[in-house]
């Protein structure tokens, strides 16, 4: 082999990359430091997130991906050629790449993605969609004649999607996910607590206590943050009752998108689903009792994937063995077509 073959799971919260015979290499959170006076760039990845929220004027912490898209075309090439070099190394060799990309997504972003990875180094780059990645990463046969429903919730997107045959059959894709619910939480605290807490607390108590389903027992977690009458530091004791009210407005809109989902599936497919269940994957299907809530609304089996964060990433690197099957002008591909997109 005289190529490196790697799949990206290209997030707006992280990035994972897997490389062809020796699986996840690399985990990193998505954001840039850049100087703002000079353009250059400070760090990327981990070294980058511990600067958000506490840097100087000129230097700017930035998430270049938002809401599944790319907002800084120059920073996420750069993001992606520093990612590709930590994988490979350094080598003369360009890889061939296959980057996850959000069901919803219009001809024009996903042309940003493939250009951006090209511009990174990339010798071909091919794209797939994000729910059928997360299948094929759970064990999901996506070949065969039968429906899967899968559910995964990411930093900035959750896509939803009955696949059959290979192909999507319904999808749907909605910017209502990880960074959402962090933002929520951010604005139950000043509302009902008067005080101001950033991005990072946020998401701490997401994983800590973040539930959108009663505990048997509820947990507590001490926060602490800027009082906004004040202006002083001040801690407070939250308790996952409280979180849970407070994700609840995004959570509802999450499950509204997957109820019309499977209102807008083909009767055929729903007996499928109904024995099959939902397959949950990213890291906002981990929020405490998400399958059970999911589960009670629609009447259908839910179950969170083994290793949720790593399915899409897992199921690119499978998409891997079929990268010779892919031709030259390809924009959006699956890892396996349907008889249905191949004509």
């Amino acid at each position: 082999m005289f190529t490196k073959d790697i799949g990206i799971d290209l997030g707006t919260a992280t990035v994972l990359v897997y490389v062809r015979g020796k699986g996840i290499v690399l985990k990193e959170p998505s954001v840039v430091a850049v100087n703002t006076d000079t353009g250059a760039i400070k760090a990327v990845g981990k070294p980058a997130q511990t600067m958000l929220g506490r840097t100087p004027e000129n230097i700017m912490a930035i998430r270049p991906l938002r809401d599944g898209v790319i907002s800084r075309y120059d920073v996420t090439m750069v993001m992606i050629r520093e990612f590709l070099r930590r994988a490979l190394g350094n080598t003369l060799l360009k890889p061939r790449v296959i980057i996850c990309i959000p069901s919803g997504i219009t001809e024009v972003e996903a042309r940003a993605v493939l250009d951006a990875a090209k511009q990174a180094g990339a010798a071909r780059v091919h794209l797939i969609e994000e729910p059928v990645a997360a299948a094929i990463g759970a064990g999901i046969d996506i070949n065969r004649a039968n429906g899967n429903m899968v559910v995964d919730i990411g930093g900035g997107t959750t896509d939803i999607a009955v696949i059959s045959l290979g192909g999507v059959v319904v999808s749907d894709s909605v910017k209502i996910a990880g960074d959402k619910f962090d933002d929520a939480i951010i604005r139950y605290m000043r509302q009902q607590h008067n005080i101001l807490i950033g991005e990072r607390t946020a998401e701490a108590i997401k994983i800590r206590i973040g539930a959108v389903y009663s505990h048997p027992e509820q947990q507590f977690m001490q926060v602490k943050g800027r009082c906004l009458i004040q202006g002083l530091p001040r801690v407070v004791n939250i308790g996952s009752y409280e979180i849970m009210h407070a994700l609840t407005p995004p959570i509802s809109e999450v499950i509204d998108a997957i109820c019309d989902v499977i209102e807008r599936t083909p009767p055929g497919l729903i007996g499928d689903i109904m024995n099959n269940g939902i397959v949950m994957t990213g890291g906002g299907s981990l929020l405490y009792g998400f399958d059970r809530l999911i589960e009670h609304v629609t009447n259908i089996p839910t179950r969170v994937a083994p290793k949720a964060v790593s399915c899409v990433a897992m199921g690119t690197g499978i998409a891997l063995e079929s990268y010779d099957l892919f031709s030259e002008n390809e924009v959006y591909v699956t890892a396996v077509r349907s008889p249905r997109q191949a004509q």
